[in-house]
């Protein structure tokens, strides 16, 4: 599978909106979207009008790069939640969601979405105490998420969790910092997702 190898914070200015890729660096001063908030390159300063086409496909980016994942991945992932019942943007959000590398970043357990998966694939967590190491593993309501017993005791990983004791997580999932656990309470609602996305784009491009 391709991956990018560019500086990530390309890719925030291209999409205008910080896809939190860098961990404490964007929540800091030193973010290129604070000081740049126009696209990279030569001609990122000009006016460019997009329409139709563009703005869904702009949607669509932005929406897989913040989760960190491939082209095949994603259309993966919209085709799942087109078969389900409900509303497809809604479902694919959800599903989105519920990604355990995204799972592990947003209760704090690491900087990143991408160092998340670093550490899922190193095989530091397991879901109702079995090994998982894929990334894309899909968290259900009732699964308890912990770090394997070693990790635990692994002084960066307790300074990691320990930084984010105070951070705010979604009310579908509960967090214990001083077990360093993670119980997924109920499956996310459209409201849950903060992200500033417009997913019913997204529906729009791939349904053509």
């Amino acid at each position: 599978m391709s991956r990018y190898r560019e500086p990530v914070c390309r890719l925030c200015r291209g999409e205008k909106v910080k896809l939190f890729l860098k961990g404490s660096k964007c929540l800091s001063e030193k973010c290129p979207i604070e000081r740049r908030l126009y696209p990279p390159g030569e001609h990122g300063r000009a006016r460019r009008r997009i329409r139709g086409y563009g703005i869904q496909l702009r949607e669509k980016q932005k929406l897989k790069r913040y989760y960190g994942m491939s082209e095949r991945q994603f259309l993966l992932f919209f085709q799942r939640a087109e078969k389900k019942r409900g509303i497809t943007g809604d479902n694919l959000l959800a599903m989105l969601e519920r990604r355990l590398d995204n799972v592990v970043f947003i209760t704090g357990f690491s900087y990143s979405r991408d160092h998340a998966r670093q550490l899922i694939n190193h095989g530091h967590f397991r879901v109702n105490e079995w090994k998982v190491n894929i990334s894309s593993f899909l968290v259900n309501k009732g699964d308890v998420i912990t770090f394997r017993e070693k990790s635990a005791k692994h002084e960066e990983l307790k300074a990691i969790v320990d930084s984010n004791k105070n951070k705010t997580v979604p009310g579908w999932i509960e967090v214990d910092s001083e077990k360093i656990l993670v119980k997924i309470l109920s499956f996310p609602d459209r409201e849950d997702i903060t992200f500033p996305v417009e997913e019913h784009l997204v529906v729009e491009l791939y349904s053509k």
